[in-house]
């Protein structure tokens, strides 16, 4: 069994290239540090002779930031340590492996683990039969396939290299959705971009973050409209205050960009990609349940209008409609995200490795199962 630590960090940290709260940091880190536990089976139809039939089953606990490919050398060691004998792993071929579902459906190797197994979490809620628990404790269960992969069904080949390449498109194109352009990843130096992904290979926040903090919205204490009080550090000589670092501040902040890169999973159902400003046309912040029910109005349903007119035949003395019931709820990172939650703090705090909020949205069940 594996259990994945938090990488090694850096005794002399390298600063942001902007402003970065320490509450950021901090949610930034947790979020990095998820893990979710895999039980890896291989396929027993596929077992070669002479394999250990006994412990053909792997159990690991894998970062949520990372892929299905990081794991193969790992995967690849126990079973030809363990599980194969030594004519077995002199003929298997590791490009060929590849992995499904319990239920027969066939992973997507581009995808964060976490994604992955917060997707299997919310498609469990619309079967016949739900799992009693949807504990984060519970291993999501893998089958691997020794051969024949469905190349007509894979959107890439299964390999680290492939993997990369799907994680740097993933990063430019949120790029795209915060500023309408990629100009701060392709002004990236190759050993940067390179950096990033040797950080989510190797588990590692701080390497990661170093650079990925030229291009994620730092999150500041207030609105744009509302600038914070000049400290007295940022006053010159002549007593006037410094503006400079406060407009770079507001132009890179999480209430400037343009949209939030933002994916929502519905189970088994279709992924909705909009446009997500952070801020609202009143200047109120966007928070996750104004974009829930304008986007999924039946299953997020908004609350009633002051002006409905249910509530303009109440009487002063009464209280105007609650909003409905939700028919759903909804995960970020594993965790149940509260409704009042900012979407421009959510993408910067909560997106994952590649830049993205998947926001994976579970139906609620009674205690009848229906």
């Amino acid at each position: 069994m594996s259990t994945y630590g938090g990488g090694h960090p850096s005794r002399h940290q390298t600063p942001s290239a902007f402003s970065t709260p320490a509450s950021t940091t901090l949610f930034r880190r947790l979020t990095w540090e998820g893990t979710v536990p895999l039980e890896i089976r291989v396929d027993p139809n596929e077992l070669p002779a002479n394999s250990d039939r006994g412990l053909e089953c792997y159990f690991m606990q894998a970062p949520r930031i990372s892929y299905l490919p990081l794991l193969m050398p790992e995967i690849k060691k126990f079973l030809m340590d363990v599980v194969f004998d030594e004519a077995a792993a002199s003929v298997l071929k590791e490009e060929e492996w590849w992995f499904e579902s319990e239920e027969g459906t066939l992973l997507k190797w581009h995808w964060p683990i976490g994604l992955m197994y917060d997707n299997h979490t919310i498609s469990s809620t619309i079967r016949t039969n739900p799992q009693a628990s949807t504990s984060q404790s519970t291993p999501l269960k893998l089958i691997l396939h020794l051969a024949s992969p469905p190349t007509d069904k894979l959107l890439l080949s299964p390999s680290a290299e492939s993997c990369k390449q799907a994680f740097m498109g993933q990063l430019k194109e949120a790029d795209f959705m915060r500023w309408g352009n990629t100009k701060r990843m392709t002004g990236l130096r190759k050993a940067e971009q390179d950096g990033m992904w040797e950080g989510v290979k190797e588990h590692n926040f701080d390497d990661y973050w170093r650079v990925a903090s030229k291009i994620t919205p730092t999150t500041t204490p207030n609105l744009p409209s509302s600038p914070p009080p000049v400290p007295p550090s940022s006053v010159s000589m002549h007593g006037r205050p410094s503006t400079s670092a406060e407009s770079q501040q507001e132009k890179d902040g999480a209430y400037s960009v343009r949209s939030v890169p933002v994916r929502v999973y519905l189970p088994d159902g279709p992924i909705v990609q909009e446009l997500v400003p952070p801020v609202l046309e009143n200047g109120a912040p966007h928070i996750l349940s104004s974009y829930l029910s304008t986007s999924l109005p039946l299953l997020f349903p908004p609350a009633p209008p002051s002006n409905h007119p249910h509530s303009l035949s109440l009487s002063r003395s009464q209280h105007p409609l609650p909003a409905p019931p939700n028919m759903a709820y909804a995960l970020i990172q594993g965790v149940l995200a509260p409704p009042d939650a900012e979407m421009a703090w959510l993408g910067a705090c909560m997106a994952g490795a590649d830049g993205w909020v998947n926001i994976c949205v579970g139906i609620v069940r009674d205690s009848f199962g229906r």
